[in-house]
């Protein structure tokens, strides 16, 4: 367990195995423990480092709108913590999106980068229905009926009952305060990265559910267009959640596109 300070809050952050660092971004509201089905086969070959975004899981919550811009300062003072330079980075959903910013904004410290079911912000993004954007503001629900209202929207309907039950347990302990879920939020919707897209140099993989009805399929297509040389995969019977509703599928992509990297 550690924790580093940068730019007004206590941000938390750890690292498993040992090779190549890979450095790994969580989504909205979703502590970096929810990385339990992907972290146990990168640390057979990689050194990961993850944290917690402000707001989220064991780091601060210091008053908001958090930026884009300024998670992926914490992203990058995690990987000065852990004394390293260059790292491949890997985000999801919102963490895609911090991925996004840190490779714009960090150029030389990306070894390569991984986009998985995330947006380029925004005009041009494409939308989720109204109605499952209402539900992810989620005024008015608490924490626990909030998961369960927006379950339809980020699970594929063919993942079993008790693999998302898994996921809801570890959330579970660490449901994002109100303020803080609301913070990244305002993050979320003030950031756009598609008219910069183009200057992001670094290999990339961009891999997406295709029933994904959060962060629709359409924005993967956007952003492999968008990024010279990458490499797009998109995954049947899976939506946003895509690394429990096709957990072999989705490391076989991401191990695979790794493993390219060193070659």
């Amino acid at each position: 367990m550690a924790f580093l300070q940068n730019q007004g809050a206590r941000i938390y952050w750890d690292e498993q195995g040992s090779g190549d660092p890979v450095l790994l971004i969580m989504g909205l509201g979703y502590p970096s423990y929810l990385w339990h089905r992907t972290r146990p086969t990168l640390t057979k070959r990689y050194r990961t480092i993850a944290l917690d975004n402000r707001g989220s899981g064991q780091s601060d919550v210091p008053p908001g709108p958090y930026s884009i811009a300024l998670m992926a300062s914490d992203a990058a003072a995690a990987l000065d913590a852990a004394g390293v330079e260059r790292a491949h980075v890997f985000g999801l959903s919102m963490g895609g999106m911090i991925a996004q910013e840190f490779a714009l904004q960090y150029p030389a410290r990306v070894k390569s980068l991984i986009l998985g079911c995330t947006a380029p912000g925004g005009s041009n993004a494409v939308r989720a229905e109204k109605r499952v954007n209402e539900i992810l503001i989620g005024i008015g629900l608490g924490p626990e009926e909030h998961a369960r209202a927006m379950r339809p929207y980020v699970y594929d309907s063919s993942t079993p009952l008790e693999r998302i039950e898994e996921d809801l347990a570890i959330r579970r302990q660490w449901f994002p305060k109100p303020e803080a879920y609301k913070a990244q939020l305002q993050g979320i919707y003030e950031w756009e990265a598609y008219s910069r897209l183009q200057k992001i140099t670094a290999p990339a993989l961009v891999i997406h559910g295709e029933t994904d009805q959060l962060v629709p399929v359409g924005n993967a297509d956007l952003i492999a267009a968008r990024i010279n040389g990458s490499q797009l995969v998109k995954l049947p019977h899976a939506s946003h959640i895509f690394v429990t509703d096709q957990p072999e599928a989705s490391l076989k992509a991401i191990m695979g596109f790794l493993g390219s990297q060193a070659s």
